[in-house]
C-alpha cells in the first residue's frame, strides 16, 4: 500500500508547497472554492486598527541585542486617532535601519495604555501605486461584497505583488455568493490574458477560470480545454475551477472531460482529487449547472480506486446519500480497499446511516455492530469525533469578512 500512499500525498505536500511560497502565512479562513486559504490582508487589517500612517524611517537607534527605536515621519495618515493629535513623528519600538529615503513604510498601529503596538508594516516604494489602492478601498468598505471585490479586481494584475496579492486574498477570503454575481460582468478577455500569461501564479488559475466561468463565452472554453490538455503545465493548483469553468462554458463536453479523469484510476491522483473538488462546488453552490445526482454519480466512480476512495465516501456522507449505503459498505470487505483511512471512513458514514440523520439503515446498523465487536475502542473514538461535527460554529460577521 506504500505506492498509492506516495502517490497520492506527494501530490498534496506540492499543493501545500505551492501556497505557501505565494501566498504566506495561512491562516484559518477558506471561503472561495477555488482560492486556497488566504492571507490576513491589508483591507482587512483597516478596521482593526487604532491608526494607519505612511511616511518615511529616521533615526533608528538599536538599544540591546533586539531592541531599539525607530522615528515615523509622518507624511500622510490614512486612518486617524486622537493619538495623532498635532504630530508630526511617531517613535515605532523597533529598529528598522531603512534610512536611505528609497523607501517608504505604512504602519498599522494599535494603541495599549497610551503605547504604541505597531503590528503590521509594508515597505512601499515613493512610486507606489498602494497608498491610491488602500484609499480607494476605504471609499466602497461601506458597500455591498460584490462592489468592493469589483474594486478588487482592478488591482489583481497591479505590477506590485504586494497589492496584487492583496487583491487576490479579498477573493480568498469572500465566499462564492459574493462574487458569483459580479463575476457575470468581468471582462472575459482581460482575465483570458491573465490566464496566458506565464507570470501569472498557478495559485491563481482555479479563480481567474472560475470568472471565465461565469462572463466567458462557448469560445472561452477552448482557453480552459488547452490548460487542461497542457501537459508542461503540471498543474499543482487551479486545476478544480479550470474544470468547473469549462464546465460552465461548455456543459456537455465538460462534464464528460470531468467523468474521464473521475474513472480513470491511471490519472495522476491530483487530477481526479481536483475533479472530485470541481464536483464538490457544483453539489455546494451549482446545482443547477450540474445536478446533485449527477454530483453523486460522480462522486461514485472513485470508490472502486483505493487511493482515493475514502474521500469519495466522506462526500457521500456529508451529502446524507443513504441510499448508497449498501454499495459503500460492500467494499469494506474488499481486499483492495483494506486500509485503514478507507475502513475509517465507511464506519464513519454507517455510524450516520444507523443514527438519527435519515431513515435507519439496518445494514448500516449491522455493520456498526460487527465493527464494535472488533473494536470496541475504535468505534467509540469515530463515534466521538462525528459528535464533534455537530458543534455550532460562530456565526461569521456580515460582509463576508
Amino acid at each position: 500500500m506504500v505506492g498509492p500512499l506516495i502517490r497520492r500525498f506527494l501530490p498534496l505536500m506540492c499543493i501545500a508547497i505551492t501556497f505557501i511560497a505565494f501566498v504566506g502565512p495561512i491562516n484559518a479562513a477558506w471561503c472561495c472554492p477555488f482560492c486556497g486559504q488566504a492571507q490576513q490582508t491589508m483591507l482587512a487589517d483597516f478596521p482593526q486598527a487604532s491608526f494607519v500612517v505612511f511616511g518615511t524611517l529616521k533615526d533608528a537607534k538599536m538599544d540591546g541585542e533586539f531592541g531599539g527605536t525607530t522615528d515615523l515621519v509622518i507624511e500622510k495618515v490614512l486612518k486617524d486617532n486622537d493619538y495623532l493629535k498635532d504630530r508630526k513623528t511617531i517613535s515605532i519600538p523597533r529598529f528598522l535601519p531603512y534610512n536611505d529615503g528609497k523607501m517608504k513604510f505604512l504602519v498599522y498601529c494599535d494603541i495599549f495604555k497610551d503605547r504604541l503596538d505597531p503590528f503590521r508594516g509594508v515597505p512601499v516604494r515613493a512610486d507606489s501605486d498602494l497608498i491610491k489602492y488602500l484609499e480607494g478601498a476605504q471609499k466602497v468598505k461601506d458597500k455591498s461584497a460584490a462592489e468592493r471585490l469589483t474594486f478588487c479586481f482592478d488591482y489583481l494584475d497591479n505590477a506590485e505583488v504586494e497589492i496584487s496579492n492583496d487583491a487576490y486574498n479579498e477573493f480568498a477570503r469572500a465566499d462564492y455568493e459574493d462574487y458569483h454575481g459580479m463575476a457575470k460582468g468581468l471582462n472575459p478577455d482581460r482575465i483570458t490574458k491573465w490566464l496566458r500569461d506565464p507570470n501569472t501564479p498557478t495559485f491563481r488559475y482555479g479563480l481567474y477560470a472560475s470568472m471565465l466561468g461565469h462572463c466567458g463565452k462557448e469560445e472561452h472554453a477552448k482557453v480552459l480545454h488547452e490548460m487542461l490538455e497542457d501537459k508542461t503545465k503540471k498543474l499543482l493548483s487551479g486545476a478544480d475551477g479550470i474544470l468547473a469553468g469549462y464546465v460552465m462554458l461548455k456543459p456537455k463536453d465538460g462534464r464528460e472531460y470531468l467523468t474521464a479523469i473521475l474513472k480513470d484510476e491511471k490519472k495522476e491522483f491530483a487530477q481526479r482529487y481536483a475533479a472530485l473538488r470541481a464536483v464538490r462546488f457544483f453539489w455546494n453552490s451549482r446545482p443547477d449547472i450540474l445536478p446533485r445526482k449527477d454530483c453523486v454519480e460522480a462522486a461514485t466512480l472513485l470508490l472502486p480506486q483505493s487511493d482515493i476512495a475514502d474521500l469519495a465516501i466522506e462526500d457521500l456522507r456529508k451529502w446524507k446519500c443513504w441510499d448508497m449505503t449498501e454499495t459503500i459498505l460492500k467494499y469494506g470487505n474488499e481486499k483492495s480497499h483494506d486500509i485503514p483511512i478507507i475502513r475509517r471512513s465507511i464506519l464513519r458514514f454507517a455510524l450516520s446511516a444507523q443514527s438519527g440523520t435519515g431513515a435507519r439503515h439496518p445494514a448500516a446498523a449491522a455493520y456498526v455492530e460487527a465493527e464494535r465487536a472488533k473494536d470496541r475502542e475504535k468505534v467509540a473514538e469515530v463515534e466521538d469525533l462525528l459528535k464533534l461535527e455537530t458543534t455550532p460554529v460562530p456565526a461569521k460577521p456580515s460582509g463576508g469578512k
